[in-house]
């Protein structure tokens, strides 16, 4: 009979080793495409100007390119009012808005316009009375003044609650006593929510199987 306590250190430290080098073979297999893709669809767009001439990476500064003009397009409010119709499908079909939004939601998050809509936000940690748990959130604003009629008044604050996978969240108002800033900004609360909080066990090993 093989050592129990010797086959359970051998998946700890294969297990290990997968997931230190999943996260990096995946960002080079991703960008390996890409830059394959890009380099097929420059070879296709120009040879028919160059014929053999080519210089490697003209795809990806091709594919560069694009994005920033494609930039400078979405910009213009005329092609703003375009993508709003192009858009309408997939943010009115059930189970595709869900899908959609999602995306769109994780995308809009990183770029230059939420970061300066976030500069003002703050994490905080929720603690509802007479209840032993803490919910980890954001609070996106500091007063109930300007909201239609209905919203309880008083000193309340905003606090959204993220869900795992930015598959959506949660926004709560509740009174300003309930919750209690931490040193987190909110790129490390968004980039833990979005897996959940799951983390190494402190040190890097799980205690089990250690000696």
């Amino acid at each position: 009979m093989p050592d129990s306590g010797l086959t359970r250190r051998v998946y700890q430290y294969f297990f290990r080793g997968l997931i230190a080098a999943l996260p990096l073979g995946l960002t080079v297999y991703l960008l390996y495409v890409f830059l394959s893709w890009s380099e097929a669809q420059a070879m296709r767009v120009i040879r028919p100007f160059v014929g053999e001439f080519y210089v490697p990476g003209l795809g990806l500064m091709l594919g560069v390119v694009g994005i920033f003009l494609l930039g400078v397009l979405v910009s213009q409010r005329w092609v703003g009012r375009l993508l709003a119709l192009v858009e309408l499908p997939f943010t009115n079909l059930p189970v595709v808005r869900s899908i959609y939004s999602s995306f769109k939601s994780f995308a809009d998050y990183f770029s230059p316009q939420a970061h300066s809509q976030t500069a003002g936000q703050t994490v905080v940690i929720l603690r509802i009375p007479g209840q032993p748990m803490e919910l980890v959130g954001l609070v996106t604003r500091q007063s109930v003044g300007g909201l239609p009629d209905g919203f309880l008044q008083g000193d309340r604050v905003a606090v959204y609650l993220p869900m795992g996978y930015m598959i959506g969240g949660y926004t709560l108002f509740v009174p300003r006593e309930w919750v209690q800033p931490i040193a987190m900004s909110v790129e490390e609360a968004m980039r833990a929510s979005l897996f959940a909080w799951m983390s190494a066990p402190p040190g890097g090993s799980s205690g089990n199987g250690q000696r």
